[in-house]
């Protein structure tokens, strides 16, 4: 059997090398000609882990990314209204990695080169189109970065894992149209500075309209003494048209933020100092897209962002993409036809990527955020008072049951690997 991949990014590489350990032929290709270590943070939270610790990646990981503690969900006061206790520190049985996007990138590429073979790992060919044959098998067209022909592909199946974009996803539902906003621009950088709270602490304060995530992202900088902060600032604009595709990614202006942050110095946390130390900020808008009826077609599927791009609350984009690749794993051993096959994975993983998507328009685990803005706008002395534990454990126990990343489920895999 082979394997065809369209995308390169951390879901794509994953799958492969998690297809190409149980002995199936993979090609990967890929559209950007080169990937460098670029963007900002991300997390793996401790399911996406365990995927990559089977694949032999444990050691290198724990090598650059910072074992997260604890989440700690603020007021915009800096009053603590949670610490979430996370990755081994909470009890799990594989750690929560606060990790640069881009080093995670690069780490993956080597790997599936190493594993795969160079020349099953293909840069700068582009997707354009693709068809089914009489026989079963689908052949793949790829052009350059300047539209120039860029060859065939033939397999036995077609993964588009080519993200929120996917050339494989609007194939099938040409009327879908753009991803759709949420009203919140998103202003990131990474800022070096100093540690703040346990030095390993991820911290989500505020609230909907106007939100400060930070968590650092670099073990050389914490065995340095210092902290290489990752942050993204959420601002509420309101109803009205996606910012065209070409303005994602743009360079941002510290001073379209910093009026509206101006006061949140917390003492533990100068947020101000964070947003102005950043050498470069980028803006980009929160977007998503509504759950797929279907993400299978004979035998080509999705995975990734381009199967369930989600809000990035939660910090479940990655991994649910690492999910994916298990699962898809799964039902293309089970010995059955690829095409039956990716019906099997479909089944698996869609409804679950569906409730998450959902979830997350509800804000998840952040109502907590919503909750205490609402009721205490001005700042509490006891937060049982504004938020009982009971109604905090609720929102929380809930959101990580829907995207499987509670402790109970975790150790069930955990006796079972």
């Amino acid at each position: 059997m082979k394997i065809l991949i369209a995308g390169g990014g951390i879901g794509g590489l994953t799958a492969a090398m998690r297809l190409r350990a149980a002995g199936i032929d993979v090609v990967v290709c890929e559209a950007v000609p080169d990937l460098k270590a670029l963007g900002v943070g991300i997390n793996l939270q401790p399911g996406a882990v365990r995927i990559l610790t089977g694949l032999g990646l444990f050691d290198a990981l724990d090598r650059i990314a910072i074992r997260t503690r604890e989440l700690v969900f603020a007021n915009r006061h800096g009053q603590t209204i949670l610490a979430d206790q996370r990755g081994l520190d909470g009890g799990y049985p594989w750690p929560q990695f606060s990790i640069h996007r881009g080093e995670l990138q690069v780490l993956l590429l080597d790997a599936a080169r190493a594993r795969l073979g160079a020349g099953n790992v293909q840069l700068g060919r582009r997707l354009t189109r693709f068809e089914t044959g009489a026989d079963g098998r689908v052949t793949a067209w790829f052009a350059d970065r300047d539209g120039n022909p860029a060859g065939t592909e033939t397999a036995d199946a077609l993964i588009g894992a080519d993200g929120i974009h996917s050339t494989v996803r609007s194939t099938f539902f040409p009327a879908e149209g753009a991803p759709k906003w949420s009203g919140v621009m998103m202003w990131r950088g990474v800022t070096e500075g100093l540690p703040y709270l346990s030095g390993r602490s991820m911290v989500q304060a505020g609230h909907h309209n106007q939100k400060f995530v930070c968590y650092p992202i670099s073990r050389a900088h914490a065995d340095n003494g210092k902290a290489l902060i990752n942050w993204i600032a959420d601002l509420y604009l309101g109803d009205g048209p996606l910012p065209r595709r070409e303005d994602w990614s743009r360079r941002g202006d510290p001073n379209d933020i910093l009026p509206a942050f101006a006061t949140w110095n917390f003492g533990w946390l100068d947020v101000p100092a964070v947003i102005r130390g950043a050498g470069a900020i980028y803006e980009f808008p929160m977007v998503d897209r509504d759950p797929l009826p279907r993400w299978t077609h004979g035998a080509v599927t999705l995975l990734g962002d381009a199967a369930h791009p989600m809000y990035p609350i939660g910090s479940n984009g990655a991994t649910q993409a690492i999910l994916d690749s298990e699962a898809l794993l799964r039902a293309l051993t089970s010995g059955v036809p690829a095409a039956d096959a990716l019906l099997a994975y479909e089944k698996e993983r869609l409804p679950v990527t569906a409730r998450i998507v959902e979830n997350n328009r509800r804000h998840g685990m952040d109502r907590m955020l919503d909750l205490v803005e609402e009721r205490a706008p001005d700042g509490f002395t006891d937060i049982e008072a504004v938020l009982p534990a009971a109604e905090m454990e609720a929102i929380v126990g809930d959101y990580k049951r829907a995207a499987a990343m509670d402790r109970e489920s975790l150790a069930a895999l955990a006796r079972r690997t």
